[in-house]
Formats: C-alpha cells, structure tokens, sequence
C-alpha cells in the first residue's frame, strides 16, 4: 500500500509538472472552447435564485431506490438504480453482480470508468458533464472474472438536457481584472489536469457526503452566467450564503489534491474522494488543509472569506464525478452503497 501511494504521488507530481506548462501553451485553442467558472452569487433576480428571499433547501439523502435491470448474460447482469436517462451536469449510480467476478471497468462517454468492488455487486458512478450531447450514448461494461476470462454488457443510456438557469452578475470595478478570459481559461485548464486522476480506491463511508456548510444554497449548478455584461461563463458548483471566518468542513474523508492561490476561486482546496469523485472549496480566508494531508469526513478544512473573484463573502463549493463538473447538491441526495 505504501508503495502504492508513493508511485501515485509521484504520477500526480509529475503529471502537474508535465500538464500545466501544456495547458498555457493550448490557451489559444482554449479560448474556443465554452467557459465553465464560479463566482458572487448574482444581486438580482433575473431568472435565479434570490439569495435572499429564496434559498434552495437543504439536500436530504435519498433511500435505496429500486433497481431497474438493464441487461444481463448467463453470467453477470448489469443494473442502474432508479434511471433510465442522465440529465445533463448530474451523476447516477450501475451495479454489476455475478459469480466469480473480480473486476469491472466501463467505457462510458470516452473513458475507462472503474467500479467500486463492495459486498453485494460493483458500483460505479456515471456522470454527464453539463454541455454533453444530449441523446443515446452507449455504456459498456466489460467483467474480468476468477479464472481470467471476461465478458462484456452494455446498454444505451439517453443524456437529456439539464434544467439550468440564467444570471447576470456584476463585479466591482476593481476585480474587474478578473473577468479576463485568458486567466479563466488557464485556471480551469490547470483544474482539469488535476481531476483527471481516478483513484482505485474508495475513502468515503456508507454515509455518503455531507453539507461543508449548513448553510442556505444560493446561486445553483450549472447556471448560465454573464459577468457585467461582457463574460458569459457557466457555474461549476454551488454557493452557500454566508459571512466571514466560519468554518468549512470537508465533506467526506479523502487526500488534498491541491491547496493553494487560483485568480477566479481564491484560496482554494481540492480533494480527492477516490474513485473519481472531487470536491472544492473556494473563495476562503485562511486554509488548513496542505497537498497530499488524509482528511476525514466533517473535518474542518479553512474559512469562508471573499478571495478571488467575489463581490463580497461568500463561499463556492464544487464536485467532479469523473473529470466532469456535476451538480454537488444532486450527488449528496442520491443514495450511495
């Protein structure tokens, strides 16, 4: 295991080494490419949420939903929980069982998506980034069973279009730097590089996530953002209202994958859940978290500020399920084994 680690630490150094000076070379390209950031809540109305007067409630955990079969061989069968369509930005839950098998891995929109081996089957999450193509897109599930054959499963899995909304946000005059589009652009590039990573191993618990703060959820997932008139960007998390000095917690255990300065998020953390689930935490004060620290669920991780791109305190929480930003407030309802 220790070995394990040490070869993973050093993949990851390298790999920010290698990528990071890549990322800046692609900018131009890039810049043809849809902005995906976070920032202030918006200080109108104008087809959001009022941070105000209309928060969004707290998420509450679902219970086990009922499988819905999919498809299945003489020897395994593949399984989704409850769905049969993937909304655009949200993540959803397959199963496999079976006798003697030993691995699942599924080719799922492009790449190689691990499954996590508990008592009863293999679960593995799925997740559409928020631009994705809607319609058909084909899962296939391939097992590796005790005596080193495999088989494979798969089924079509139809992405529909996600409900987000729209926001116009102004910032003050004197971040008004911030609103360049080559800076979001290379903090998102060097985001990307470090979700990338899936981690074969599950820190999480069967209690699933939790809130950083239990607090009113304001500007939502997703929403189609125009910066004082002149950015237009997306929302990759949630805010949560709040004011200065109070304390982030993290919400489930995992490894700091990075903690440090970015231009748009501030002072920032993000950790790495294993199996391909991110978290992170913007806009802070002070943090207390550095790279490569093992944090436990409810751990207190930094304090809320107003770094980086914000137009007063306000704190910004995001999640990848497999390099995809996804609704953070969706993945803490859904049931997870």
């Amino acid at each position: 295991m220790k070995q394990w680690i040490a070869a993973r630490t050093r993949y990851r150094t390298s790999l920010q080494k290698f990528v990071l000076p890549i990322t800046t070379l692609l900018l131009p390209l890039l810049l043809a490419l849809p902005l995906l950031a976070q920032d202030t809540p918006p200080d109108d109305t104008g087809g959001g949420l009022d941070p105000i007067t209309t928060p969004a409630p707290l998420p509450t955990r679902e219970p086990r939903p009922s499988l819905y079969a999919i498809t299945n061989d003489d020897r395994a069968q593949l399984q989704f929980y409850f769905f049969n369509t993937l909304p655009q930005g949200e993540t959803r839950l397959a199963r496999v069982i079976g006798n003697d098998i030993q691995d699942v891995t599924a080719q799922w929109q492009g790449r190689a998506i691990p499954f996590m081996p508990l008592a009863d089957g293999f679960y593995g999450l799925l997740s559409a980034e928020m631009e994705a193509q809607t319609g058909p897109n084909p899962l296939i599930v391939t097992m590796t069973y005790a005596d080193g054959t495999q088989s494979s499963l798969s089924a079509p899995i139809e992405i529909v279009q996600g409900g987000f909304i729209t926001q116009d946000v102004n910032i003050p005059a004197d971040r008004g730097y911030l609103l360049d589009v080559q800076t979001e652009r290379a903090e998102l590039a060097r985001l990307e590089s470090l979700i990338e990573p899936i981690t074969p191993e599950r820190y999480w618990d069967e209690t699933g996530f939790q809130l950083p703060i239990s607090a009113a959820l304001t500007s939502p997932f997703g929403a189609f953002r125009s910066f004082n008139g002149t950015l237009n960007t997306r929302h990759t998390g949630w805010d949560i209202r709040t004011t200065l000095g109070n304390s982030v917690m993290a919400m489930a255990a995992g490894e700091v994958a990075f903690s440090g300065y970015l231009p748009i998020r501030g002072n920032y953390i993000l950790i790495d859940h294993g199996y391909g689930v991110y978290s992170g935490y913007g806009h802070c004060s002070e943090v207390f978290a550095e790279d490569w620290d093992q944090v436990e669920k409810g751990q207190v991780l930094c304090l809320t500020g107003n770094t980086g791109r914000t137009s007063g305190p306000h704190f910004h929480w995001e999640v990848s399920v497999n390099g995809n930003w996804i609704d953070s407030v969706q993945l803490l309802e859904m049931w997870m084994p």
